[in-house]
């Protein structure tokens, strides 16, 4: 398997959906979103799947709409991207020692995929993720990334349960690291607030420093 495919029709569902997406918005991107940074890097970002106005419109990870704005403030502010803000796909960001990618690669319907959608999604995660070298960090942002990373690992989910700032030691020499995801419901409603976050990629920095 290939890390990504951005002709991947896969998922009957997830397919159509973004047919129609297409005829909706002539503009956006509404295909499948690769993942974004640095190729070598020893931190991954795991997010859900992309929203609708926001990476899927971009084609970029958490750019565009509500979500990204804590996530790329919070990396630049401790030296994993070079600038605050992702715009869009041509604003020469970059990001250091660092990528984002998501569980799901296309937009799903009411931002919910299915078991079988994320399964088969998670042959693409898999690869991605079964060449980082020892040490290296895996952020999830919320249950479904944390429980696609177990599963990229053929790991139960039993034996690690997701809760924020948990860390989990895998037997491979990877950290998984938790945290919220940093939507826009959970950042109004303050599940998440913008210390808690920085907290979780203070922690993430530390772990990559050894």
């Amino acid at each position: 398997m290939p890390e990504f495919d951005p002709h991947c029709v896969a998922c009957p569902r997830l397919a159509s959906h973004l047919s129609n997406v297409r005829d909706m918005y002539p503009t956006y991107y509404a295909r499948p979103v690769p993942p974004f940074g640095d190729v070598k890097a020893r931190l991954i970002v795991i997010g859900l799947a992309p929203g609708m106005h926001g990476a899927n419109r971009s084609g970029r990870p958490f750019t565009g709409d509500h979500a990204g704005i804590l996530l790329y403030e919070t990396l630049y502010r401790h030296g994993f991207s070079d600038r605050r803000e992702s715009k869009h796909p041509r604003d020469g960001l970059k990001l250091k020692n660092c990528r984002i990618t998501n569980a799901v690669k296309c937009l799903p319907p009411a931002n919910k995929p299915l078991p079988a959608e994320i399964a088969t999604c998670n042959l693409y995660l898999q690869t991605e993720l079964t060449k980082l070298a020892p040490g290296s960090v895996l952020l999830a942002l919320g249950t479904v990334a944390h429980e696609a990373a177990l599963k990229a690992f053929k790991l139960k989910k039993k034996d690690y349960k997701f809760a924020h700032a948990a860390l989990h030691k895998l037997p491979n020499g990877l950290h998984l690291l938790d945290s919220y995801h940093c939507s826009r419901y959970n950042t109004q409603t303050k599940r998440l607030t913008a210390e808690m976050f920085d907290k979780i990629l203070h922690k993430a920095k530390g772990l990559l420093a050894g």
